[in-house]
């Protein structure tokens, strides 16, 4: 299974684990994590979430070596959710969610704290948003959401230059809410999680869709401009290019 799921004090902890891809998204973790969103949002023992990695990677993106079997396998296999499942689970999602960034992210790694109410990173950890280093678009709505959370030219430079950001430069544009030692990530992170947790649960919702439900039909409309522009570049010249130099360097 390609995530840990724990439960402690009404907190339920995801884990993404597939550390030996730096926790990469395939198909089954795509459908692991929305499906855990699903049955979280449903599940009234449960008032906060927190989205974690394990090893040494918060999560390196979608894997592209599926990405590139999507553009050349003829028997590739989708998901049940995939990535735009797991997009709709987000942005829908009611109840408290916390991001604890152990290590690197990248993609939808970095993405997806678009989608966080609270967001701690480890201070060694990393994020990239590598989209035009693969020639293709964003992605997860991050085009309206990266500009809301932490404004108009940090989020160009995100998008755009496909460089890698500290967790203090991470801290200073406001991705992320708090920065902690790699040892003190998680008791930090569960720490908060659970003085949210102690809270009426009917009260964190209300809360939660009074904060999001203005931004509801904007990350729909982003999303469906990305996913335009997506289909238009995945497997043109540039992507197809850094998808073969990704396969090359793979080979031992």
């Amino acid at each position: 299974m390609p995530l840990r799921i724990d439960d402690h004090n009404r907190v339920r902890t995801l884990t993404l684990d597939r550390p030996e891809a730096l926790n990469a998204f395939n198909e089954a973790l795509y459908d692991a994590t929305t499906q855990a969103l699903l049955d979280a949002a449903e599940d009234p023992d449960v008032a906060v979430v927190l989205l974690t990695g394990s090893g040494r990677g918060f999560s390196a993106g979608t894997d592209l070596a599926e990405m590139q079997a999507r553009i050349t396998d003829p028997n590739f296999v989708e998901g049940t959710f995939g990535f735009r499942g797991l997009i709709e689970a987000l942005s829908a999602f009611p109840k408290p969610l916390i991001c604890a960034v152990n290590g690197v992210g990248v993609g939808i790694g970095t993405t997806i704290l678009g989608y966080a109410d609270l967001a701690f990173m480890s201070s060694a950890a990393r994020l990239k948003c590598p989209f035009t280093s693969l020639g293709v678009a964003p992605e997860a709505a991050s085009s309206y959401l990266l500009p809301q959370l932490v404004g108009r030219q940090n989020a160009a430079w995100l998008l755009m230059s496909s460089e890698w950001i500290s967790a203090d430069e991470a801290l200073r544009m406001g991705l992320v809410w708090r920065v902690c030692e790699p040892e003190k990530l998680l008791p930090e992170a569960r720490r908060h999680a659970e003085i949210l947790a102690a809270r009426p649960l009917a009260s964190l919702i209300a809360v939660k869709q009074t904060i999001v439900a203005p931004t509801r039909p904007e990350i729909a409309a982003a999303s469906a401009r990305e996913n335009a522009h997506f289909a238009e570049l995945m497997g043109a010249q540039a992507n197809a290019a850094a998808l073969a130099d990704f396969t090359k360097r793979r080979r031992p």
